[in-house]
């Protein structure tokens, strides 16, 4: 169940350690692996000399010694050679390196007329803000910081002087304590001869509030705008950087991918369906050590340490036998319910519309794969599917059913692609309520109500209609 669980990238990575702890696994398949009998009758002559003048070599395997096949050092997979193509896709990823955000701050410390004491307290300050950029901490909170960790005595006056000039660093709007300071910070950067930044420095001082909650009608009115006045103060705000500290990272960022299990090709009308090679790794179990089990078996009745080599040789091969079987019962139960679920949404596969998704429940596929609802919900909500018209997680296929006037039963995903749809085309200076929106629905022949429709919005991040409103 916990391989099921994996997804392929994962999966690569479970294989690794499963072949580092137990050497008598192995990588390739059977016919990789030469018969002994075949290299040396080609070697021909010169494998004589490894025999004795009888050219009898049972005194060899006599003397077998256990410690030429079990090496604490190195498992007996790495002494393979490495069968590495050239030309063989290597999936590196790619990792960004440059300064990170307090760096940047710090090297511009150098170039304040700080005395060592404002140099500690700014270096302290600059320690203390987080990845956005801003100083959450209390400054006296602050205070008693620097008294403990720096031993530096100061007041919550001096930190303020400080912090005054570090607000002048690039980016702007650095330091600041909140979201209101941050933006003012930026917008005294700008010509205050200009009206609009006049305008906007009125609002965000005096009207923070109504501005983050869109109430622009109120603003208008207290402020005497002109709605030109307004939409031009508003563009200038808008234009600001909410996290001054968010192009920086403290921390090299790994560009992920997503790697699809499962791919679904169309071929002249015909869906395809191929589980992804990287699930289907060819292991085998070593030969050499079923050899050492053969051989130790033998002497385990007359020798105690033939005997306890025979249980090591015998947990590690049934323990490889046990990873090979669960890996192939792992592929066999990811291709059956991946099956069901293309067969189940063959018209969606086929053409990629999501008005053509069925309502479809984990029930509905576990009943036709005849397994347990948690294992099919083990496969679905971790696995990734690549279809001709994009790359899915299969969790997304599954939906509730929604009934028309009609009687029909239709996927929610149908529901929320036309509720999007609609927001999407909406009049963004009168932008829908979710009234309107239940009743546009319900023209179509959904049976929907209003809170379902604030549900289904808020599952796919659209806020509300007044959040939505633009000048």
């Amino acid at each position: 169940m916990k391989l099921l669980q994996v997804p392929t990238i994962a999966l690569e990575q479970r294989i690794k350690e499963e072949l580092e702890i137990n050497p008598a696994l192995e990588e390739g398949n059977e016919e990789d692996e030469r018969d002994p009998l075949d290299e040396e009758r080609e070697e021909g002559d010169e494998d004589n000399n490894d025999f004795d003048e009888n050219g009898d070599d049972s005194e060899r395997k006599d003397d077998f010694d256990i410690s030429e096949y079990i090496q604490d050092d190195e498992p007996y997979y790495k002494l393979n050679a490495n069968n590495t193509s050239p030309d063989e896709e290597r999936n590196d990823i790619p990792l960004s390196v440059g300064n990170t955000f307090h760096e940047l701050l710090l090297s511009q410390l150098g170039m304040c007329d700080f005395d060592d004491k404002q140099y500690l307290i700014a270096t302290h300050l600059v320690g203390s803000f987080d990845d956005d950029g801003y100083l959450r901490r209390e400054v006296r909170a602050l205070v008693d910081d620097l008294a403990f960790a720096q031993n530096v005595s100061t007041t919550e006056e001096e930190i303020l002087d400080v912090l005054k000039v570090i607000q002048t660093f690039d980016p702007a709007g650095v330091g600041a304590r909140d979201l209101q300071e941050c933006l003012m910070i930026q917008l005294d950067r700008k010509n205050h001869d200009l009206p609009a930044v006049a305008t906007a420095r009125k609002i965000l001082s005096d009207y923070m509030d109504e501005f983050s909650k869109k109430h622009y009608e109120k603003i208008e009115k207290s402020l005497d705008l002109s709605p030109e006045e307004l939409k031009s103060a508003v563009h200038e705000i808008l234009h600001l950087n909410p996290r001054p500290g968010g192009s920086f990272s403290d921390e090299p960022k790994s560009s992920q991918h997503i790697v699809p299990d499962f791919m679904i090709s169309n071929t002249d009308g015909i869906l395809e369906l191929n589980l992804n090679s990287r699930n289907a790794p060819d292991l085998r179990i070593s030969r050499q050590y079923s050899e050492m089990l053969e051989t130790y078996s033998k002497e385990a009745k007359t020798n105690k340490t033939s005997r306890d080599a025979l249980m090591f040789v015998k947990q590690k091969l049934d323990a490889a036998k046990w990873f090979i079987d669960a890996i192939r019962q792992r592929q066999i139960t990811l291709i059956r319910t991946m099956t069901a679920i293309m067969n189940y949404q063959q018209e969606y596969f086929m053409e990629g519309d999501e008005k053509k998704l069925k309502p479809m429940i984990l029930k509905d596929i576990a009943d036709i794969v005849g397994l347990d609802i948690s294992t099919i919900s083990r496969v679905a909500n971790s696995k990734y599917v690549q279809t001709p018209f994009g790359t899915f997680l299969l969790k997304s296929f599954f939906s509730e059913a929604l009934s028309t006037d009609s009687g029909e039963e239709v996927s929610s995903r149908e529901v929320k692609k036309i509720l999007s749809d609609y927001i999407g085309n909406e009049d963004k200076k009168k932008p829908l309520p979710d009234e309107k929106l239940m009743k546009l629905l319900n023209e179509k022949g959904y049976n929907i109500a209003r809170r379902t429709i604030a549900k289904y919005r808020e599952q796919l991040g659209i806020p509300v209609a007044r959040l939505r409103k633009e000048l």
